[in-house]
């Protein structure tokens, strides 16, 4: 059997103490060791940042593809990747985008820790074993590509969403089971992508049900310093109340470089646009949302805002990646 390269990168799964801190790695690693069983034949590794998963971002998911992709020269090509729950969704889907096809990978966490407080043990109740063992036995069962495994369902990594804050039951997604169109071709990360992605500004604005002269003043007070990606969360299938002037403004914020993604708030279905209140796309030039889900659309700007350096090219390609 192929060994497997279980890579622990930080969150509640391995926290330790009342309140939970992180237990250091080289601790840590000899207790996670001791909890698996010898039907698994894995390799536990450091991630290259062990940290708060609300605290990541693009540049921390981005070397952990770094570390994968140098792994996979070494003859790896299965993957476990510990992760905390806060942004794992947004992991996930980045490692999707990134990685594509090129190895099987699946993603996992837990809500609760592995180890006892004073970390000599593991914990009397916890999901981080059954996530674990899931993740581990799936990994090697499963087609190439990017998964998140989590209380005994896996899910495909770009469709994924976190609907609970404390139940085991956290995320739902499309079943690995079920066809989804997922990526294909792999993006090779360089240290230069690394630096870029730390200037990457994605503002998100979730629509709410207030005067178009507010929302007109939050466009303009943008126009000073955009953002790179402007992604305005609209209402039921991605309706969005506009007059002339907001539209003028949208189109503004295009010629100084931002590109603005119209999705919805709501997290299952398309975006419809066979609402009359919808013609205004095509003359505000802005992009539809085509992406699985928000972590989706995330890395999905990402990718394109490292591949491209102009704000036509990445609008170019949105409709082929």
């Amino acid at each position: 059997m192929n060994k497997i390269a279980l890579i622990y990168m930080g969150g509640t799964f391995g926290c330790v103490g009342e309140p939970l801190a992180p237990m250091p790695y080289a601790q840590f690693k000899t207790q996670l060791q001791r909890t698996i069983p010898l039907e698994f034949n894995v390799d536990c590794f450091s991630a290259p940042v062990i940290k708060d998963s609300s605290a990541c971002s693009a540049a921390d998911w981005l070397v952990l593809i770094q570390q994968i992709q140098a792994l996979q020269l070494q003859g790896y090509i299965h993957f476990v990747v510990i992760h905390g729950t806060d942004t794992l969704s947004y992991a996930a889907a980045t490692l999707a985008r990134f990685l594509g096809q090129s190895c099987h990978l699946v993603v996992t966490g837990s809500q609760y820790p592995l180890l006892n407080k004073t970390g000599t043990d593991t914990r009397e109740f916890t999901d981080a074993l059954d996530n674990l063992y899931y993740a581990l036995d799936q990994v090697v069962k499963l087609p190439a590509g990017s998964y998140l495994a989590f209380h005994h369902q896996i899910f495909h990594a770009q469709t994924v969403l976190k609907t609970h804050t404390t139940e085991l039951d956290a995320f739902t997604g499309i079943l690995a089971n079920h066809d989804c169109r997922t990526v294909v071709p792999s993006y090779l990360v360089n240290d230069e992508d690394l630096l870029h992605s730390e200037d990457l500004s994605i503002l998100n604005v979730m629509a709410q049900p207030i005067g178009l002269n507010a929302f007109k003043q939050q466009l303009q007070n943008l126009l000073p310093l955009p953002p790179h990606f402007l992604i305005l969360q609209g209402f039921g299938t991605g309706n969005l109340a506009v007059d002339e002037d907001i539209i003028a403004l949208l189109q503004q914020l295009r010629q100084v470089g931002c590109l603005t993604i119209l999705t919805t708030q709501v997290c299952f279905g398309q975006i419809d646009q066979r609402y009359a209140v919808s013609e205004w796309i095509h003359t505000a030039k802005i992009l539809i949302n085509n992406t699985h889900s928000h972590a989706d659309l995330y890395a999905k700007a990402l990718q394109l805002y490292l591949q491209f350096d102009s704000p036509e090219l990445r609008e170019q390609h949105w409709a082929l990646s």
